[in-house]
């Protein structure tokens, strides 16, 4: 069972805004670290690898992805 949502790894994604079946994060996402949940249908984060490189949020239209960048890389 997945929870809503984590805030330790390095994307979180607000499923309150997650369009259903949506791919354009996981597809812009250069490590895969991305997947859609088959059963809720919305994107989440799998692995806990990062490059905080951003297109996964820039590309999300309802604003749902959050890159948490650490504090040394801001």
């Amino acid at each position: 069972m997945l929870v809503n949502q984590r805030v330790d790894v390095p994307v979180t994604i607000d499923r309150s805004l997650c369009i259903d079946e949506c791919t354009l994060c996981v597809d812009m996402c250069p490590l895969d670290s991305l997947a859609i949940d088959p059963e809720t249908s919305k994107a989440y984060m799998h692995v806990d690898e990062c490059w905080y490189c951003g297109p996964c949020a820039a590309r999300c239209p309802t604003g749902a992805v959050t890159v948490n960048m650490p504090v040394l890389i801001r």
